[in-house]
């Protein structure tokens, strides 16, 4: 049996008036990171300037054909858009692009959610996130949703046109999904319920910052983890004893730049745990050039979903990978982020900005006896206020 052929691929993004171009450059990184969880590899980058984006092909028509010149020449099955596609703009790439497939970052991200989906609620999750981005771009495609219907009646009257069917049948599909979800939301929210009050810690995130390593380093427990984007959807949830101490700890999807909206929503009956934690637990990869900003996303993305008000204990993972650029004091550059060394940026977060935090490797299990410990005052405080005669704790 022959070898399938690898998929390859090329990305796109552009760099605005203001933008910085080493991150569009780290952005476009990550969005080949994307691609390679996928399945497709490619390292071949087309970046373009412009004021905006352009209304009917997001970049240029030269450059497109340049694009389509090097797709045909390369073989490239893929050209991914680092920005969401409007469903005009995609067809009139395709028009100019014809022997690749044009996805956008929201469909790339959708297909590996879909590839990623075990459980029947995150299959569910989805497929709805799958129909809401696809019913606004339905013009123009002939897509044959109606053979996913059976029987009489399933067609429209006679001066229905195809693409009438194809949105009808859309919004049937997306109303049976939201009522079939909220069936499991009520199972799962008695589960939550039979947990008793137990005090819960929920591990956040970018993802891909190690979170569930993390989980199996304090629940000693095996869940699946690799060096891939949205190794984890479904939220894993175990019972966790410190010392003396019993807690929750649970484990959900990562968070990332440009979340697509529809997933969002889609999941934010997923991420009822992060809501419903006593305390979050902000694990941060400090070896990631950007870091910073993967903070802020996961901040938004907290705003987003409800949950920006809890308490939250900051664990900066895989110090074990970090490196920086030695600062070169005859230098007429000013020192930068990347010029520090580790126990300057140790004390950035403790002793300039006393934010409640922690520097480990889950990998290489350093520093973990003191984050057990830190778990281990936080959730005894907790603990102690909800059942105050349960002197055992002290």
């Amino acid at each position: 049996m022959e070898n399938k052929r690898e998929e390859k691929a090329v990305f796109v993004g552009i760099i605005k008036q203001n933008d910085d171009e080493r991150k569009i450059y780290e952005y476009l990184d990550e969005l080949q990171f994307l691609a390679e969880t996928a399945g497709a590899l490619g390292d071949k980058k087309f970046v373009q300037r412009v004021d905006r984006p352009d209304k009917a092909t997001y970049i240029r028509s030269g450059k497109l054909k340049e694009i389509a010149e090097y797709c045909e020449e390369n073989g490239i099955d893929y050209v991914i858009f680092d920005d969401e596609l409007t469903g005009m703009q995609q067809r009139n790439i395709e028009k100019i692009i014809q022997k690749s497939a044009v996805i956008d970052r929201t469909s790339l991200i959708l297909e590996i959610f879909s590839q990623r989906a075990q459980t029947a609620y995150a299959k569910t999750q989805v497929e709805l996130a799958r129909y809401n981005y696809m019913l606004p771009r339905l013009a123009g495609m002939w897509t044959h949703l109606e053979r996913q219907r059976g029987g009489m009646g399933t067609r429209g009257g006679m001066g229905e046109t195809q693409i009438e069917v194809d949105r009808r049948i859309v919004r049937e599909r997306i109303s049976k999904l939201k009522e079939d979800l909220k069936k499991i939301d009520k199972q799962m929210a008695t589960q939550r319920s039979n947990r008793g009050q137990l005090v819960r810690l929920s591990l956040v995130g970018y993802t891909n910052v190690g979170k569930s390593t993390l989980m199996n380093l304090l629940s000693k427990s095996e869940v699946f983890a690799e060096n891939k984007l949205f190794a984890t959807l479904d939220t894993t949830v175990r019972k966790v004893v410190i010392g003396n101490v019993p807690f929750l700890l649970s484990d959900t999807v990562g968070f990332i730049r440009k979340l697509p909206t529809q997933l969002i929503e889609a999941f934010k009956s997923t991420l009822d745990e992060v809501r419903e934690a006593d305390i979050l637990v902000h694990v941060v990869d400090i070896s990631h050039p950007d870091y910073e900003e993967q903070m802020e996303v996961v901040d938004k993305t907290l705003k987003d979903i409800s949950a920006a008000d809890k308490p939250v204990y900051v664990v900066f993972n895989k110090t074990d990978a970090y490196t920086y650029e030695p600062y070169d004091e005859f230098s007429l550059e000013p020192k930068t982020e990347k010029n520090y060394t580790l126990d300057e940026v140790k004390y950035k977060w403790i002793g300039t900005r006393k934010i409640p935090c922690i520097f480990i490797s889950a990998i290489k299990k350093e520093n973990i006896d003191k984050l057990r410990d830190d778990i281990y005052k936080m959730v005894a405080e907790i603990h102690a206020g909800r059942y105050p005669f349960n002197n055992f704790l002290w």
